[in-house]
């Protein structure tokens, strides 16, 4: 079979401005971007499309598949004679060029122009970055220029990369000509506040209110001092004007695609952009959108984050599984998951009802999809399906990478039937009104399986430093920074672990964003490169992109 680069540029692609008229959006609706793909600036107060959620058992090394399966279903519903429309994050140079490779999905389930989408796309990622880090000159500048006299700077720095000797950084150095000496550093701009806020903005106001409210650190008198005291929301607005619109592409059969932003779901809150939902619900019967990692990260931030904030009700839910990632849960090592071992996949099970479990509490209906390799053996695809089937949820089997939308068509009957069956109004994990401690310990013990929740020195400071502010902002929601490998904080946990013990690193405020990002275990906000990065296999051969996955 060819590689996933090969395959993408062997794919002929539809003019981006006759795929743009085909859905209905006039000349006014859309800028191109060249010839393969457009910027979209859309009314989608008229979003009556059905939205599907894809998400996934708890991760593994090897990936989970779930932007394929999401490709693949849409591909399907097409086939199906459907209206479905694609609604995925962007990916990040981080993973592209470190372990996990690129996340424009894979073999016959892809969206193109895949080198493009992986790498600098239409720029958004740079732009919040510059946006980012332009407001982090104009707070050392303010300091630096006697304008203000902060006790504290909680704004920090980020980068496009991962680069773990950035975590932690003094800057400033070199006397006083050069400014302040502070201790910050670096995190990734997936992980940054301005991508959340981004994703989550319903529009340019929306925006301007959200960018003044940032707090970018605190006064000698521990009140607030946000981005519209400095003076910098303008400025911000500017650099990200563009990136606020929503980014057009296709998949590999033709399916309108929107890909924008791009927040990881285990620092972060791991959904693509509000605008490119709600503008495929727009242009689409069915919208398919996809959540980060497992359902116990990306759809419970889905949920009680996005969902919440802007009114959106999923129709159905997909779980992506497969049994190598449930042997892997079971125990086996990553070599051996390929491998037939009837008492692995027995051991992997509960990881698989747990994630059910957890989606039924929300209210979804829930059709499990098997990611099917070609070595995957029938009685053990029979003991998962029978194990769905007594849980009171829909099983298919998906053969997307393989044969694209015509591999997913019993997926996509399925999720048409589940939909028809209709879904009760999401039940939130947590409610607004409960304390910071309570909504945490309510996603550990109804999503984690946990039990207790420990704080660290730096978190309880951190708790008493939110609700000093006196503004509310106890009330927001919460977004738990973890392990995607398993539903603990602890990667070596795997299965379905109870009665553990959380414990709470830090409480990091995103007034702008509108949630508390809540750290646990040993998680980062700026990753690292494996011994042996996917970077040392890029190159351009005869002017073409190649290594890329």
């Amino acid at each position: 079979m060819l590689t996933d680069i090969e395959i993408a540029q062997q794919t002929k692609l539809i003019p981006i401005d006759q795929l743009a008229h085909e859905y209905g959006l006039s000349d006014d609706q859309f800028i191109p971007y060249g010839r393969d793909k457009a910027k979209v600036a859309l009314d989608t107060s008229n979003a009556k499309g059905k939205l599907i959620l894809v998400t996934a058992t708890s991760g593994m090394p090897a990936g989970s598949g779930k932007t394929t399966t999401s490709i693949a279903v849409a591909q399907a519903f097409k086939k199906l004679g459907e209206k479905a429309c694609l609604a995925l994050r962007e990916p990040s140079l981080g993973p592209s060029f470190g372990m996990k490779g690129g996340a424009a999905g894979g073999g016959y389930s892809q969206v193109v122009p895949m080198e493009s989408i992986n790498l600098h796309f239409t720029g958004d990622f740079h732009a919040i970055t510059a946006a980012n880090n332009l407001l982090a000159a104009l707070i050392d500048n303010a300091r630096h220029q006697g304008q203000v006299d902060l006790k504290e700077i909680t704004w920090r720095r980020v980068l496009d990369v991962n680069d773990r000797m950035l975590r932690n950084i003094v800057t400033g150095l070199g006397g006083s000509a050069n400014g302040i000496p502070t201790e910050t550093g670096f995190d990734i701009t997936a992980a940054s506040e301005l991508m959340a806020i981004v994703c989550l903005a319903a529009g340019e106001e929306d925006l301007r209110v959200r960018l003044d409210r940032l707090v970018v650190g605190l006064k000698r008198d521990g009140s607030a001092y946000t981005c519209k005291e400095l003076g910098a929301t303008g400025a911000l607005m500017a650099l990200l004007k563009d990136a606020m619109l929503p980014n057009l592409v296709q998949s590999i059969e033709g399916v309108p695609a929107f890909v924008h932003g791009g927040p990881f779901a285990n620092i972060a809150h791991g959904c693509n952009s509000v605008a490119a939902t709600r503008a495929a619900m727009t242009i689409a019967d069915w919208a398919i959108t996809e959540a980060g990692f497992g359902s116990d990260l990306g759809a419970e931030k889905f949920y009680d984050i996005k969902c919440r904030m802007n009114n959106l009700q999923p129709a159905a839910t997909i779980l992506v599984t497969s049994l190598r990632a449930l042997k892997w849960h079971g125990g086996v090592p990553l070599p051996e998951i390929g491998k037939e071992n009837m008492d692995a996949l027995i051991n992997g099970l509960p990881n698989l009802k747990a994630h059910i479990v957890s989606l039924k509490r929300f209210g979804q209906q829930v059709v499990v999809s098997l990611n099917h390799f070609a070595n995957d053996n029938e009685e053990e695809i029979d003991v998962v399906r029978k194990e769905c089937l007594a849980a009171g949820v829909r099983f298919a089997i998906s053969d997307g990478f393989a044969k694209g939308g015509e591999g997913a068509l019993d997926v996509a009957r399925e999720v048409m039937v589940a939909v028809k069956e209709g879904s009760k109004p999401l039940n939130y994990a947590y409610s607004l009104d409960e304390s910071i401690e309570e909504k945490i310990q309510d996603v550990n013990t109804k999503v984690y399986g946990g039990q207790d929740v420990s704080y660290s020195s730096a978190a309880l400071k951190d708790l008493a430093k939110i609700k000093a502010l006196n503004m509310g902002f106890e009330k927001l929601p919460i977004c738990i920074a973890k392990t995607p490998f398993s539903m603990s904080h602890d990667p070596d946990l795997k299965g379905a672990p109870h009665g553990f013990t959380l414990p709470v690193q830090r409480v990091i405020l995103n007034a702008g964003a509108g949630f508390l990002v809540v750290t646990t275990g040993a998680i980062m906000r700026m990753p690292g490169l494996p011994k042996k990065p996917a970077a040392y296999t890029i190159d351009v051969v005869d002017g073409k992109i190649t290594g890329l996955s």
